[in-house]
């Protein structure tokens, strides 16, 4: 098992025959991805052929690959200037998961298509500004490497995108059930609170890492869901201790202001919650091998 994508998983990819669509979509094949077509309108009908003897077709809309593949996850990689048209493509072909890839979508492009697809209430939408998800061994949609941890019994949901790698890394003899990065503008279309809820669900996730960051009160907000709802344990860690006060890090929304938004406040919050936290992501990592050790005696 896993969280929103798993061996039955079937992915178009929008914007497949563009450069940096070209690279990830080698690697997801590479890394046992069900890839089952392309969409572009001006290249539909056509063919292109990937490392491994692999051939995928493409399609002129997100529609026309759904009807002729079954497909139910799509992953974006059209500039960013397009991602809005493409999201509300997806949206409207009612694709079950959309993994918007792009970074510098505007935030007012993100916030139509986030009230689009909320309204319509078909697609769960992840990103954008993300490295979008993978459940190791089985699928991966988006550009996290899969060659740095197998499949395992951790869920990891995270704003970070490196950071995301790292604890992967870090954890790595474990393994992971999912692993999400959700992205770090200020809008986005799955949560932490949304991964939370679902890895509580998950039979095969037996322990849960949040990374968060400075800026807006997604963390706090986690925090009070996994105080009433979480039972599985819980790490966490937050980026940008050491961040001046009213510096936007990185991340669109990655501002920290006096005490709100701080990561000292969200670390704060998240320990009321029960979670650990960690400093750094190495002692994040280490205070969940513990619990690792402690579930398997």
């Amino acid at each position: 098992m896993a969280i929103f994508l798993d061996e039955n998983s079937k992915v178009i990819v929008q914007g497949m025959t563009g450069s940096e669509g070209m690279k990830h979509t080698t690697r997801m094949l590479a890394s046992g991805t069900q890839i089952v077509g392309g969409v572009n309108p001006r290249k539909a009908g056509t063919t292109v052929d990937f490392p491994g003897g692999e051939t995928v077709p493409v399609f002129g809309t997100v529609q026309e690959a759904i009807d002729a593949t079954g497909a139910n996850v799509s992953v974006i990689f059209v500039p960013a200037a397009f991602t809005k048209a493409a999201v509300i493509e997806a949206v409207d072909a009612q694709i079950p998961l959309a993994v918007v890839i792009t970074e510098g979508v505007a935030v007012r492009d993100t916030a139509e298509f986030y009230n689009y697809a909320k309204d319509k209430g078909t697609t769960r939408l992840i990103g954008p500004n993300c490295p979008g998800l993978i459940s190791p061994g089985v699928s991966n949609a988006g550009i996290i490497p899969a060659d740095i941890s197998g499949p395992g019994r951790i869920g990891l949901v995270s704003k970070s995108g490196t950071l995301t790698y790292q604890m992967m890394f870090e954890l790595r003899d474990f393994g992971f059930s999912t692993a999400v990065g959700i992205g770090g503008d200020p809008i986005i279309g799955t949560t932490h609170i949304d991964c939370l809820e679902a890895f509580e669900a998950d039979p095969a996730t037996v322990a849960i890492v949040m990374i968060g960051e400075i800026g807006g009160d997604a963390e706090e907000r986690a925090a009070a869901y996994i105080k009433d709802h979480v039972t599985k344990p819980v790490v966490g860690y937050v980026a940008g201790f050491t961040a001046p006060d009213g510096k936007t890090m990185g991340h669109a929304g990655a501002l920290a202001s006096g005490s709100s938004g701080t990561a000292q406040a969200k670390k704060e919050a998240l320990e009321a919650a029960g979670v650990k936290v960690g400093k750094t992501p190495s002692e994040t990592a280490a205070l969940m091998r513990e619990i690792m050790a402690g579930l398997s005696a």
